[in-house]
């Protein structure tokens, strides 16, 4: 797969040697010398380039990545990015860095992204999924399709304790990816049951995301609905 990163400071390079390791193709992209560090991600391309012009973006090739990652610190520039990058060069994944939560809403699919990852919310997220049982965090909102990635920790008294992931009535537009038990990421299937603790991690439309809360609570299981 090869990938293009808009931005070559510490957030794309990491990105980058993450996606390398993995045997994909990247190119790093950044219009600063300074950020031009090869020997830092010496198995990437690099090209000092502003990721905002076309002509620039032809020199990357753009039209030939499959996944563009507009991964500066600029939310303006990722927003550019992202639009031209679907627009222009009709790339079938973009993934977007908000910088500042209050720009959070422009990032959709209006603006090209498909995935848009805001590091303050993905931070308080994953404190809020550390201390939070019973209770759904919302981890990453995929724009495309209008969706997000939940989670919740499944309560000792919940209702759906031991019982199997085919007997449950989920709601529409939601689906289980992953049980993640302990030290165990389960891809759950039918038999699987549900125990006190299980990691839930969902695919799930946002006004579903209140009924799946519901049914998952430990209220369901007091109510005996």
């Amino acid at each position: 797969m090869r990938v293009a990163i808009a931005g070559a400071g510490a957030v794309g390079r990491s990105i980058a040697a993450e996606l390398l390791e993995n045997g994909h193709e990247v190119l790093l992209v950044d219009k600063n010398p300074t950020s031009i560090s090869v020997e830092r991600v010496p198995q990437a391309e690099w090209l000092l380039a502003d990721a905002c012009e076309i002509t620039s973006l032809d020199e990357a090739a753009l039209q030939r990545c499959n996944v563009v990652i507009a991964a500066t610190g600029d939310d303006k520039v990722n927003l550019v990015v992202s639009l031209l990058a679907k627009t222009e060069y009709g790339v079938p994944r973009v993934v977007a860095r908000v910088n500042n939560p209050k720009n959070e809403w422009l990032f959709n699919e209006s603006w090209g992204v498909d995935v848009a990852v805001s590091t303050p919310r993905l931070m308080s997220a994953l404190v809020e999924e550390a201390v939070s049982v019973g209770d759904l965090v919302r981890l990453l909102r995929f724009s495309q399709g209008d969706a997000n990635l939940v989670e919740l920790t499944l309560p000792e008294e919940a209702a759906l304790v031991g019982t199997r992931v085919g007997d449950v009535e989920w709601p529409t537009d939601t689906s289980l990816v992953t049980i993640i038990r302990g030290n165990r990421v389960l891809t759950p299937s039918k038999d699987d049951a549900l125990e006190a603790g299980d990691e839930l991690l969902f695919v799930a439309a946002p006004h579903r995301e209140e009924q799946l809360e519901d049914l998952l609570s430990v209220q369901d299981a007091a109510s005996g609905e």
